[in-house]
Order: structure tokens, then sequence, then C-alpha cells
């Protein structure tokens, strides 16, 4: 865990963010300045279930674009696309 905090964009509170940025790019700075660790274990569970739902070969060059934008989405637009017939578990 890092010892520096975010205000992080998806949680709207400061908390512990990420030791360094997890992608490359202007989007991977983005996510290190603006998104908490807490946040981002929340975004790799969502990329699992697209991943085994759309079963994205992640060696396809258009399935990693497709998560690089789905990630975007997650923490800075409407939010990512949700798995067809997925029902969180606390409903």
């Amino acid at each position: 865990m890092s010892d520096r905090t975010v205000t992080c964009v998806k949680l709207k509170k400061e908390a512990p963010g990420l030791p360094a940025p997890p992608v490359g790019g202007e989007l991977g700075q983005r996510i290190f300045e603006q998104v908490s660790a807490e946040a981002w274990k929340m975004w790799l569970e969502h990329q699992k279930m697209l991943v085994n739902e759309y079963r994205l070969n992640l060696a396809d060059r258009e399935s990693r674009k497709y998560l690089l934008e789905q990630t975007e989405n997650y923490f800075f637009g409407e939010g990512a696309d949700v798995a067809s017939g997925y029902v969180p578990l606390d409903k």
C-alpha cells in the first residue's frame, strides 16, 4: 500500500493511492493521480467480469483497446459496460 493519498474520483473521498501508474500513457497517469487503490481493486474485479462475459482475448489489440476504453469510462465517464444478466450480490 502507498503512503500517498488521493481524492478518489470513484469513491468521492480521500483514500490511499496506487504505488505507481497501473497502465502506461496519459490514462495511467490520470488514474495514478485521481484513483484510490481501493477503487482500482474494484475496477479489476469489474474488468475480470467483462473479460469472462465477452470472452476477451487479452493478446488481441481490439480487446485491449476495449478494456482501456472501459477503464476510462469506469472512472471518468458514464460508467463501464455491465455484463448482461449481471445482478450485484447486494440486490
